[in-house]
């Protein structure tokens, strides 16, 4: 169901991934969430010009699923949210922003997007 923890973690990543890419098209996300108890962990590598609030993110998208009391166990407002978001490392951009066939100069015009 839609309020199962793993059910929340993808919705929140894919809220946290909506928001950034409709503000940066050329972003790139790796995004994961944990749901625990009380808790809200959002981690990964994300690679943007622009900022999102991804804390408000987390409790918009709790408040949406309807947890919004603790007596159901979870509260939008009051449950903890870490963030834990670092720049895509540099080996990985290396492998995605260009692809092979172009690097080798072998390749047609579509392969210039890379593998991202």
């Amino acid at each position: 169901t839609e309020g199962h923890p793993d059910k929340i973690a993808d919705q929140i990543s894919d809220a946290v991934l909506d928001a950034i890419i409709e503000k940066d098209p050329t972003a790139r996300v790796a995004c994961e969430t944990l749901v625990t108890t009380g808790l809200v962990h959002v981690v990964g590598e994300i690679s943007t010009n622009t900022y999102v609030d991804i804390p408000r993110i987390v409790r918009d998208t709790v408040r949406e699923i309807g947890y919004t009391r603790a007596k159901f166990g979870f509260d939008c407002d009051t449950c903890g949210v870490l963030v834990s978001i670092d720049e895509q490392s540099a080996d990985i951009a290396m492998g995605v922003d260009e692809a092979l066939e172009s690097k080798d100069g072998n390749g047609e015009a579509l392969d210039k997007i890379g593998a991202g």
